[in-house]
């Protein structure tokens, strides 16, 4: 009569099943395999082609929300030049426009001109990401603003686009609030998200108003 082999013992059983997994993973010369894309990383570098193709054929202004910053709105009293008494980037945040700055260089990117909104977010979301940074108050945030001051805002803004969309090659990066990008494109972005803007080509509205602001992509860069 043959006799029963004992049962492996459990210990041995899951450690001869991650070796199994080890050596599933691992290609050629013992190089590890990457694990497979999934349907949300397919959507993001499709995202991230478009909208990098739309910047080398320029005529485009790259258009970003500050990069986290915790908090919602700026504390009472707060001062532009003052960054403390402001809302500012956290560690995230300023890892974020370090990846978005690093996106930008890995695909040949570079920005004709830089502008920032006053505030230090906006500002700092600059400088780490391009280092550099041009304020430019259309770009503030008109959180507290009337709808008169907003209006003025908007068409100083849709000017510089118009101006921008007619030089091919090249292209604009402006760092702003999702206040001033919602009024301009109508839609809301995240924090750190891009939006490739240009000025429609005939005006969407009343004879004689500045043309409508268009998005031709949006991506996360981070």
């Amino acid at each position: 009569m043959q006799a029963r082999t004992a049962p492996m013992p459990r210990r041995n059983v899951l450690q001869a099943l991650a070796a199994a997994m080890a050596v599933a993973t691992v290609g050629p010369a013992g190089a590890q395999n990457p694990p497979p894309q999934t349907a949300a990383d397919a959507a993001r570098d499709a995202q991230r082609t478009k909208l990098a193709a739309g910047l080398h054929a320029g005529g485009v202004v790259l258009a970003l929300r500050h990069a986290q910053a915790p908090g919602t709105f700026d504390p009472p009293g707060f001062d532009l030049a003052r960054c403390e008494t402001q809302r500012n980037l956290g560690d995230e945040g300023r890892a974020q426009a370090t990846r978005i700055g690093q996106w930008l260089r890995s695909q040949g990117l570079a920005p004709v001109a830089v502008r920032s909104s006053p505030w230090c977010r906006c500002r700092d979301t600059a400088q780490i990401a391009f280092g550099r940074a041009e304020v430019w108050s259309a770009l503030g945030s008109p959180a507290r603003s009337d709808a008169t001051a907003r209006a003025a805002q908007q068409a100083t803004l849709r000017r510089a686009l118009l101006a921008a969309s007619t030089r091919r090659g090249e292209f604009e990066a402006w760092v702003t609030h999702q206040f001033v990008l919602r009024d301009l494109t109508g839609e809301s972005t995240g924090d750190g998200e891009a939006l490739l803007l240009r000025m429609r080509s005939a005006p969407t509205t009343t004879a004689g108003a500045l043309p409508e602001a268009e998005v031709l992509a949006r991506a996360w860069l981070h």
